[in-house]
């Protein structure tokens, strides 16, 4: 059942707000009117609207489950108990979630904490929500800490998206004009050129240099697919492994345009997760160490680890990121800052904040400059092949004349 907030008058006159449960808006009024609730204003519950709203087209478990996460901090704010709480969301859940939640929901009415129900499905549930609702539930401020949790992935997964958003279209362009160009290389020029031969001596260079091309993908095309294939497998392959991930993903770091954008856009998550992690009481030492599992790219992940290892050994985390040489310096002045202040948490979520502008604004950019490089390089591309389509049909008109 939706959650509705309200706001009115009570019989004495008073101001009051809050949420309650209910069918419908009818429903709501018609219970809040029993309790003596002059209603002024009625809405659904803003954290489920926003989720909703914000998640509308995303599919992924892991945003599914920080919509089911703010759901259920809305619920336990409003006075629900946990167990109905979990009845609430499991019902309006889907699939995989919908199951999880209600085995979830029977560990919990078996006497089990919601923490080690969810260590149960490790496939759904991280060990960052795990550990972040142990926490709230140890410190009995478990809404705010799923509310927590659930800003904090929507936020990421907001910032993913929208990098993620300005490549499509160029992609979409460079797939669409070397379609169109393979296309006219091999069902348009050689029947073409069959007649053309016989009657010019010799081709114009374009032309030799597009056939050529041509050649290689009508007499090879089986060996060309075979080998783009394998290349696939080996490179997946090698990103399964541990030691070729590492490597790949210290080279992506180090491109020239997406490497400092990788960069910020992991230092800003690893931020936002330990900032979340210090305001939710959890030690420092076990924040870097959930922030290094939640982080993917193995070279950041290696640094982490070692920044940990520096700290238990009584180390500082400031210079322990210096020395691992991929931290940017912004973030590592931020962190010592914040030490010396005891502000940490604080300046941390300002750093991603900042780190999410920049993210945004360079990929904006980004795409906005290959947008048109790309369309330029295609249309050089199509029109070369044109060009040797069109160059021997003159010559072959000259000659006939």
């Amino acid at each position: 059942m939706p959650v509705f907030e309200y706001c009115g008058f009570s019989n004495s006159g008073e101001d009051t707000s809050g949420c309650l449960i209910a069918d419908n808006p009818r429903s709501a009024r018609d219970q809040l009117r029993r309790e003596g609730v002059i209603v002024d204003s009625l809405r659904v519950a803003k954290a489920q609207s926003k989720s909703r709203s914000f998640l509308a087209g995303l599919g992924s478990a892991d945003v599914r489950w920080a919509e089911t996460a703010y759901e259920l901090s809305t619920l336990l704010a409003a006075g629900v108990p946990l167990l109905s709480a979990l009845d609430t969301v499991a019902e309006q859940s889907k699939r995989i979630l919908h199951r999880t939640l209600l085995q979830v929901r029977d560990r919990v009415a078996a006497g089990a904490s919601l923490a080690d129900a969810m260590a149960e499905h490790p496939s759904v549930f991280d060990a960052l929500s795990i550990r972040l609702v142990e926490v709230g539930q140890n410190s009995g401020n478990l809404e705010q800490s799923l509310d927590r949790l659930a800003t904090f992935k929507l936020r990421w997964h907001q910032l993913r998206d929208q990098v993620i958003g300005a490549l499509v279209y160029p992609l979409f362009v460079l797939t669409f004009g070397t379609a169109a160009t393979i296309f006219l290389m091999t069902y348009v020029m050689p029947p073409l050129l069959e007649n053309l031969q016989e009657t010019l001596s010799e081709l114009p260079w374009p032309t030799q240099i597009v056939k050529a091309g041509s050649d290689l993908l009508l007499h090879h095309g089986l060996l060309l697919v075979v080998f783009v294939c394998s290349s696939i497998l080996a490179c997946g392959a090698l990103l399964r492994s541990s030691l070729g991930r590492f490597y790949v993903d210290r080279l992506w770091l180090r491109l020239p345009i997406l490497g400092p954008l990788t960069t910020k856009q992991n230092v800003s998550r690893i931020a936002l997760i330990l900032s979340t992690l210090l305001e939710s009481g959890i030690t420092l030492a076990d924040a870097l160490e959930l922030a290094a599992k939640s982080t993917r790219n193995r070279v950041l992940k290696r640094a982490l680890e070692s920044c940990r290892e520096s700290l238990l050994a009584g180390g500082n985390l400031a210079v322990s990121l210096h020395h691992s040489g991929v931290i940017p310096p912004l973030a590592i002045q931020v962190i010592t800052v914040g030490q010396e202040s005891g502000r940490l948490d604080e300046l941390l979520a300002r750093l991603a904040a900042d780190y999410d502008r920049q993210v945004a604004s360079a990929s904006g950019r980004l795409a906005s400059t290959l947008e048109p490089a790309l369309i330029l390089l295609l249309a050089a591309m199509v029109g070369f092949v044109l060009l040797a389509i069109v160059l021997p049909i003159l010559e072959a008109g000259n000659v006939a004349m």
